[in-house]
């Protein structure tokens, strides 16, 4: 008899983390010449929006197109520089310790730990690694030979994306999408809610906050941060630094359009 095997799925910004894994990294940007005052002002007022009147198809469609169009030519190598003076500051952030045990939790229990994600696959699956988690879905942007930025993506983890990566990895790894859990903050993730037999409303926005409410789905407040250095005594934020330029890359690609209001790395 095959063994069923099950998975938790854990969106990443305002989910796991306390804030946006991707805006942080703004100021240092902005110092190394990459982004201009108007770029990170009208990125501001993109999150000021979205969290007034939430993340539509189409609103971000608009900023996804501005976004490549914004970064194509970026070098990551160059970004990678940039990050790496503060990836000890910025992509350890602030993490919700409920988070963390819930985590823990589902590893008790044998379940897989998969982080999901619209941010960079370059800041997810590091953050990932030190989280223990098993596995990340992320956004992938597409580099030519010399590590530009093309202004495509090979993959673009949002919306329904994301649920049809989870489909796949659940074929791939033998996971009973039925005996899984998804966790995420904002409506956009509609999809991944109801790809699992146990979808879970974390800190959520106002649309999903209705819908979890609708469909009797459990909602969870996450309201304890800690950070990792505190909650992992054992290991320094000079892990994540060996990994500096990987977890760098492409990072400031996503500054306008990860606001799914915010993953978020």
């Amino acid at each position: 008899m095959t063994e069923t095997r099950a998975a938790a799925f854990f969106d990443l910004d305002k989910t796991i983390i306390a804030k946006s894994s991707v805006l942080a990294f703004g100021r240092p940007l902005y110092q190394g010449g990459l982004l201009s005052k108007g770029a990170i002002v009208r990125s501001a007022y993109a999150q000021v929006v979205f969290m007034l009147v939430g993340a539509d198809e189409a609103k971000m469609e608009k900023l996804r197109v501005a976004m490549l169009q914004m970064i194509k030519g970026w070098n990551q190598f160059e970004v990678a520089e940039i990050v790496r003076a503060t990836l000890d500051e910025i992509v350890t952030p602030i993490i919700f310790g409920e988070a963390l045990e819930l985590i823990e939790e589902h590893q008790r229990a044998g379940r897989a730990v998969v982080i999901v994600s619209s941010a960079p696959e370059e800041v997810v699956r590091p953050l990932g690694e030190f989280l223990g988690a098993d596995d990340v879905i992320a956004t992938r942007p597409e580099v030519d030979g010399q590590g530009n930025y093309t202004g495509e993506l090979a993959f673009y983890g949002y919306g329904h994306h994301k649920a049809d990566a989870i489909r796949a990895m659940a074929s791939r790894d033998g996971f009973d999408l039925s005996e899984c859990f998804a966790y995420t903050d904002s409506v956009t993730d509609e999809p991944m809610l109801r790809a699992v037999g146990h979808p879970v409303a974390v800190n959520p926005d106002r649309d999903l906050a209705r819908l979890a409410r609708d469909e009797d789905w459990p909602i969870m407040r996450f309201e304890r941060p800690v950070h990792l250095r505190d909650r992992f005594p054992g290991r320094s934020g000079t892990v994540l630094v060996v990994g500096a330029a990987v977890v760098a890359v492409g990072t400031g690609a996503w500054l306008w359009w990860h606001l799914r209001h915010r993953d978020s790395a």
